[in-house]
């Protein structure tokens, strides 16, 4: 029914609209020609985009064997014994880098004492006394150790650390979590150092005021007896005051020499009886 419908319709048509309807139909169809040619063009870049990063993860893995071999990475930590003044974790950084890839760096900084002398002083910088590096390849950590170990700094006497010597040994089985560990062990000390030295000077100053308040109390009823007429019974207090070393180890030679002298009594007092036991018997 639809077909005889087209076909009574076409016949209706004139020849104008039947060009009209032609060229639509061709349009169409040129249109749905364009998309299919797009989408395999579109289909075509996903392929080579997905090639070119198949071939850089090849690339990347090439050079990872090529650097480690077939065996995995290892990182290894070098400890710096030596830090000079004015010398910067991204200093240390490019100056090691030339040997290989460094991962962390941590450099200890001063104490804080040695920080507030310096301040006083003038000098605001703050220096770091003592440093971790890490390799990404233990193997290059441990050639680096064994190379640049007593070895001068810099390569030219006119660079900054020139007359500074490396101070470089490798830690064996050393992780870095180890040194997160250390540190937070030396946090924990420290805090609980000051808690304890704060707690100490709490209770000499609690002290110092509980014999101040007594003191005082002690002060108002001697003058209430003072006005009762009542009388005062001051109290004199004797402190022996403690011996010194010098006098410990004086006391204890003494000792010494009467104990000696007193068996040389013995011994004598001994041989003149036996004399006078010998001589009384002949007589006899």
């Amino acid at each position: 029914m639809r077909m005889e419908r087209r076909e009574e319709e076409q016949e209706m048509m004139s020849p104008k609209e039947e060009e009209k309807s032609v060229e639509e139909e061709e349009e169409i169809q040129r249109l749905h020609d364009d998309d299919k040619e797009d989408e395999e063009e579109e289909r075509q870049n996903k392929e080579g985009g997905d090639g070119e990063e198949d071939e850089g993860k090849e690339k990347t893995e090439k050079e990872s064997k090529a650097r480690c071999g077939d065996k995995k990475c290892i990182p290894g930590i070098l400890y710096l014994g030596h830090i000079p003044p004015r010398l910067r974790p991204k200093h240390l950084r490019n100056m090691l880098s030339a040997y290989g890839e460094i991962g962390r760096i941590f450099l200890q900084p001063e104490d804080r004492q040695v920080r507030r002398k310096k301040q006083k002083q003038g000098v605001r910088r703050c220096d770091f006394t003592e440093g971790w590096v890490e390799f990404r390849d233990k193997r290059i950590a441990k050639k680096v150790a064994a190379s640049l170990h007593n070895t001068p700094m810099g390569s030219r006497k006119r660079q900054r650390h020139y007359a500074d010597l490396w101070s470089i040994k490798y830690l064996h089985r050393f992780q870095w979590s180890h040194l997160n560990e250390r540190l937070v062990y030396e946090q924990t000390v420290l805090n609980q150092r000051l808690r304890t030295e704060v707690s100490q000077v709490k209770k000499e100053s609690n002290f110092y005021l509980d014999n101040v308040e007594k003191s005082a109390r002690m002060e108002r009823v001697k003058k209430r007896k003072e006005r009762a007429g009542e009388p005062v019974e001051e109290k004199n207090w004797d402190f022996t005051q403690r011996r010194t070393e010098e006098e410990i180890q004086m006391k204890k030679r003494k000792k010494k020499e009467l104990e000696k002298s007193r068996l040389l009594q013995e011994k004598s007092q001994s041989n003149v009886s036996l004399l006078a036991k010998i001589f009384n018997s002949s007589q006899s």
